[in-house]
């Protein structure tokens, strides 16, 4: 049986987006998440016989993805067209619910409708890598990081920077063992989290690849803060995989649908990247004609009008 992705993320009530979501009481004041100890020199800190067990797990679970057709970087065109309907009930399914809901043993998967969450302010994301990371890794990390980055503003017309100025985004790529020691670090940047949830992070199973969590207010629908967790072990596809996924999901596409083709948002593993689709149900999402904190009754009339706009008419 093949692990997958583990998103989470709502308003409070919070989403866990497993990526996951949580929860805070007021607005947060700005935070800044304490760094991985520094490293000396251009080697990684020794890797754990634990670590290279998962490393090695990883990479035969992306050899058997690939070799059975899976994680596809190609983005769907040829084999895997949509109409506007399908855009648009996909984006429904997307944004406007959730995949899982909070509980006090920590996220438990029940598809529930919610409402329509995004970021209102720029979103200013921020990396943290452990010490088991080397500066090469890193440095094509961040270019990565950020060409994404400028590819999902260019897309939704948010704002959406890489900066360790006031972050409110943060991703940590981190091992095994350094990702069990982070749970003051997750604590002081998510306040709101359970301790169920915060072992979900600490004790991440080898069934979750990746995850994110994104909070927003109590009473409110938009995002404030968020937290994605990477596994330093994954091979290269996997990892960028994670990226593509667990940052978008942070900016509100937030569940997972079977019926999502071409998507990253579908827990089959076909595709690992970004497709066309994908694209365009984050220009949606961030389309001044929607309005934070939408219900999906409030919402529906609006997606397919925008649906028409952007793929042209019912088929």
């Amino acid at each position: 049986m093949i692990a997958s992705r583990l998103r989470l993320v709502r308003a409070c009530g919070l989403v866990v987006l497993m990526a996951l979501a949580g929860c805070v009481t007021a607005p947060p004041a700005p935070v800044s998440a304490p760094p991985p100890p520094p490293q000396e020199d251009q080697n990684p800190k020794p890797q754990s016989a634990e670590s290279k067990r998962v490393q090695a797990y990883y990479a035969q679970v992306q050899d058997s993805l690939l070799s059975r057709g899976l994680m596809r970087t190609d983005g769907g065109e040829k084999d895997a067209p949509f109409t506007d309907t399908m855009l648009a009930e996909n984006f429904i399914r997307v944004a406007l619910f959730d995949e899982y809901a909070r509980s006090a043993l920590g996220p438990v998967q029940r598809p529930t409708p919610s409402l329509l969450r995004r970021w209102d302010e720029p979103v200013r994301l921020t990396l943290r890598f452990g010490a088991s990371v080397s500066k090469d890794r890193q440095a094509t990390d961040r270019a990565q990081i950020g060409s994404f980055l400028k590819r999902l503003q260019r897309i939704s017309g948010h704002p959406i920077l890489m900066t360790d100025e006031n972050p409110n985004f943060f991703i940590f790529v981190v091992d095994e063992d350094e990702r069990r020691g982070m749970g003051h670090a997750i604590s002081a940047i998510l306040p709101g989290l359970s301790s169920a949830e915060l072992r979900g992070i600490t004790e991440m199973p080898l069934s979750t690849y990746c995850l994110v969590y994104a909070m927003s207010p109590s009473g409110q629908s938009a995002y404030t803060r968020a937290v994605a967790v990477i596994r330093a072990e994954h091979p290269d596809l996997m990892e960028l995989s994670c990226i593509h996924e667990e940052v978008t999901q942070g900016l509100g596409l937030a569940n997972d649908s079977p019926d999502a083709r071409p998507s990253i948002f579908n827990d089959d593993e076909e595709f690992a990247l970004l497709t066309p689709q994908d694209e365009l149900m984050l220009k949606m999402l961030y389309d001044p004609r929607l309005r934070t904190g939408m219900t999906e009754a409030e919402a529906r009339p609006i997606v397919y009008s925008l649906a028409t706009e952007l793929v042209g008419g019912s088929s």
